[in-house]
Parts: C-alpha cells; structure tokens; sequence
C-alpha cells in the first residue's frame, strides 16, 4: 500500500485525541492550507520561464498512484517551463532511495518531489540535498527533526478527516441511517491512517446516532483481514455494514462475506482498487470508496516547490480534497482521482 509505511517517528498526534479532532491536521498538529490555495500566478510563471530550472521525482514506489501524482506534478512544471530531469522508484527499499537521492543530485535539481520511506534514514539521506539549496516537498511523510521552511518547503497529503467522514456518510446513507457497523482500524501509529480511520467513528458516533459501532479490530497485515473479518462475523452475523481502512485489506474482508454466505452486510473503504471497485459496480456488498485526488497532489506539489523557489512563504500542511466514488460515478471518480480510466473489466460492468 502507497502510503502505509514506517513512520512511526511522525505520530505527534496520539490516537485518543483523535476522534475529538474535527479537521485533518499534520504530523506535528499543522494546520492545513487547502490545496486550492496553492497556485502559480502569470507573474509566477513568467518569474520562472527560461532560468534553467529542473526537478527531480523520487518515488517510494510506482502504481496508478504514483503515476497520477507524477502527471499533476509534469503538468505543472511543464507550466513554468521547468525539466524533469530525473524520476526514480525506490521499490518501498530505503538504501535503494538513499541511492536514487545521490544520482538525482549529480543533475542540480532545484526542487524535488519525494516520499521519504523512512523518517530517520530519509533525514539524512536528504540532508545534502538541503544543504545543495534544492527545495524539497514531501508526500505524506517528512524526515526526522525537519523544520519547516529551513529544511522543506511544505508536506501535502490528503484531506484525511474528509476521508474518513465521507466514507462514515456513504455507509450510513446505504444502511438507511440505522445499523449495526463493525470497524476495522489500522493498527499502528501512522497520521495518514489513524486520522482517517478515527474520523469514520467520530462521524458514526457524533452524526449517526441510531448506527452503533458494536464490533471493532486492528489489523497491520493485509493477508489476515479475511481471517478477522470472518471472527468478528461469527461473534456479530447480524452486521449491517463494516468500515475497512483501505482497498486491500477490503479484500479480505469481501471474501470472509461471501465464504459465510453474507449478502447483506455493506462494506466502505478508502483508496481505489480494481476487485472492490469490480465488487461494487456488479452490485455487490462494497457501496462505495472515498479517494484522494492524486493528480491534484502532484499539481500542489510542484507548485509549493516552485513557489518557494520563488523565495515565496509556503504553508507547512497542504491538503487536497477527498472525493466519494460509487457505482454511479465510477468512471467519472476515477479520472478525477487517478487521471486515468478505470480498469476495463469496471468499466464493463457498469454498463
């Protein structure tokens, strides 16, 4: 999964003042500056037209993703008159990313892109390319003891308690408002994932008085999620509806469904995926996915980067929006997240 990583150093927030928490904040408690307002004016771009300026990409892995950041980040560049001169896939390896960091700097990017895999090796990975005066924007994760505006120009993620809200809203509007829910968590102390995850409950909790969260489980490895989703069943086989903390481990959870029979119970989950996304266009217990909008976290990207650049203040905390993707607006969902077309077999079946 993209953005699961080690990044426990980066949990300044603790899990039991998440649900009081009404809005997405960074890893330090940061207040997040939508990306929308975070553009490039025509005096920007004539600013930095025709100076030479390069950047550099250095993924932590590649997936439609990835590639949808790497188009809203091109396209942006591309705007400015900016070369990408190096892109790198680190393959979820740190030590190979220390590596992708040193081949990138030999180009003298003036502003890289990047998701650090590892908060305490990334800070001194990246540590030369901050004393190269190469201005550094990161993707849900930041080095160890970086400072803000001394070190890197700003985080961008997304919109994590819309996520999580958004999913609450879609399975309480497909359970009639009423219900039984189980809720599966992430079970480690990651920002991106307990921020989400925890404004799913608040929202139930605080919105949905007449559905009760009456069974609840942590999970860390995807590949178990069928065998506690089939335990929590057994204990709760009158579920009305189950939370999932992302696509893959939904998986899981639609298998342990359908090996006990279940055709009643409603599943939401985070992120995009082709067998959920499949599950749901066919009619079956997925009602909906929330998403991120990729291609505008590239775009945000490049743009903080190249505004500080400009020697521009730049927010610490940027998020962009959140969308909710069901049968109805698939196709259109999964363009405005991933900049491409859904897979073919959805498409198919959508019709």
């Amino acid at each position: 999964m993209r953005k699961f990583l080690n990044a426990t150093v980066l949990a300044g927030l603790l899990l039991s003042t998440m649900p009081a928490l009404a809005q997405t904040v960074g890893p330090a408690g940061e207040t997040a500056t939508p990306s929308a307002e975070v553009t490039l004016t025509d005096a920007d771009i004539a600013a930095l037209k025709d100076k030479g300026y390069k950047a550099a990409l250095l993924w932590h892995t590649s997936s439609d993703f990835v590639n949808a950041v790497t188009a809203g980040a091109k396209d942006e560049f591309a705007r400015a008159g900016v070369e990408v001169v190096v892109q790198t896939d680190a393959g979820f390896d740190a030590a190979r990313q220390r590596s992708d960091i040193e081949t990138a700097l030999a180009a003298k990017p003036n502003v890289i892109l990047a998701l650090p895999l590892d908060p305490v090796t990334s800070a001194e990975a990246f540590r030369q390319a901050v004393m190269d005066g190469s201005k550094l924007v990161f993707l849900s994760n930041l080095p160890a003891d970086y400072k803000h505006g001394k070190d890197y120009a700003a985080i961008v993620t997304d919109d994590l308690f819309q996520m999580g809200k958004q999913a609450a809203d879609a399975l309480a509007k497909a359970m009639g408002g009423k219900g039984k829910v189980g809720w599966i968590f992430h079970d480690a102390t990651y920002y991106v994932t307990n921020q989400r995850d925890n404004a799913f409950k608040s929202t139930i909790e605080k919105d949905y008085p007449d559905i009760k969260i009456v069974a609840e489980q942590g999970i860390t490895d995807p590949a178990r999620a069928e065998e506690l989703a089939s335990a929590m069943l057994l204990k709760h086989p009158d579920l009305d509806g189950i939370y999932v903390t992302w696509a893959e481990p939904a998986d899981g959870v639609l298998a342990a469904l359908r090996a006990a029979g279940n055709t009643s119970t409603k599943i939401v989950t985070l992120d995009l995926a082709e067998p959920v996304g499949l599950d749901m266009v066919k009619g079956g217990a997925v009602v909906a996915l929330v998403a991120d909008k990729a291609y505008e976290l590239g775009r945000t990207m490049a743009a903080t980067g190249l505004k500080s650049l400009l020697g521009q203040e730049t927010p610490a905390f940027i998020v962009a929006p959140a969308l909710t993707v069901t049968k109805d607006n698939v196709a259109e969902g999964w363009k405005e997240s991933l900049n491409r077309d859904a897979p073919q077999s959805i498409l198919d079946a959508a019709k």
